[in-house]
């Protein structure tokens, strides 16, 4: 049976953590209100982060953290080949629409490349993991069940083998381009999901690509990036260059991607 490293395991618990205060206020008649960038945020995010912050300080106190709600400071992060970023809840607009397909994003980035990172989805019960060098896994898991037993089955992402390609794309920000790019693929079958999931989605095998061409964050991307990576996918740009991280210079924002088994 595959098992994350000790490192991964701080992680797996973190996540789990912090889908713990999630659920907690999604079951709730919460409140949402706009950010400076005129997107959303809920008490949820705000609470998942501080556990995910206050965790890592403590098991990885080496390492600087860039985390979406606290991305005002971001040109404070210090210029190293390692450091963590992190999505307290990745699909903000999932979560007040309670569809259920919001994600805690958690990931290890060392010299462009996320090597480590957990994908949480606390409504679904569902949680993946990636590391490079190991293996990448998925188990059921929610937020009040123990760790310790679960049962991680591996995932391989493999390209389709004589059958039409399945595509993911997001439920909330899909574009003109994104639809030119299906049509122009040949694409029939595409399932509209929210938050890094889709990355975890081609990572298990249940889809085959998901192009994404409006604009996304680097702690949207790199846990599910690194989760499809550790499965042998790979995530690179229209022009067939790998999706890298720590773009100081870019406001840390992405480039368009795809991300394909």
């Amino acid at each position: 049976m595959v098992k994350p490293s000790a490192e991964m395991s701080r992680l797996l618990r973190l996540a789990q953590l912090a889908g713990r205060e999630i659920m907690d206020i999604y079951e709730t008649e919460f409140d949402a209100r706009e950010k400076d960038d005129l997107t959303p945020v809920t008490d949820a995010d705000l609470r998942a982060e501080e556990v995910i912050l206050h965790g890592l300080a403590r098991d990885f106190p080496d390492d600087p953290v860039l985390s979406e709600e606290s991305a005002a400071s971001a040109c404070l992060l210090p210029t190293t080949s390692r450091f963590f970023l992190v999505d307290p809840l990745d699909g903000t607009k999932e979560f007040i629409a309670r569809h259920g397909d919001f994600t805690v994003n958690i990931a290890m980035i060392d010299r462009g490349t996320p090597i480590m990172g957990v994908v949480y989805a606390p409504a679904l019960a569902r949680m993946f993991w990636g590391e490079m060098g190991r293996a990448a896994a998925q188990a059921r898991l929610h937020p009040d069940e123990h760790l310790a037993s679960v049962e991680w089955q591996s995932l391989a992402a493999r390209p389709p083998m004589g059958r039409p390609l399945r595509a993911v794309a997001s439920r909330s920000h899909r574009d003109a381009e994104t639809d030119r790019w299906l049509h122009d693929a040949r694409i029939r079958k595409v399932a509209a999901m929210g938050s890094s999931l889709k990355f975890c989605v081609v990572a298990a095998g249940e889809a085959d690509v998901y192009p994404r061409f409006s604009r996304t964050m680097e702690w949207d991307t790199a846990a599910g990036h690194a989760v499809l990576l550790a499965a042998g996918g790979t995530v690179s740009t229209p022009a067939g260059l790998p999706l890298t991280y720590g773009k100081r210079d870019r406001g840390y924002d992405n480039p368009p991607f795809i991300a394909a088994a």
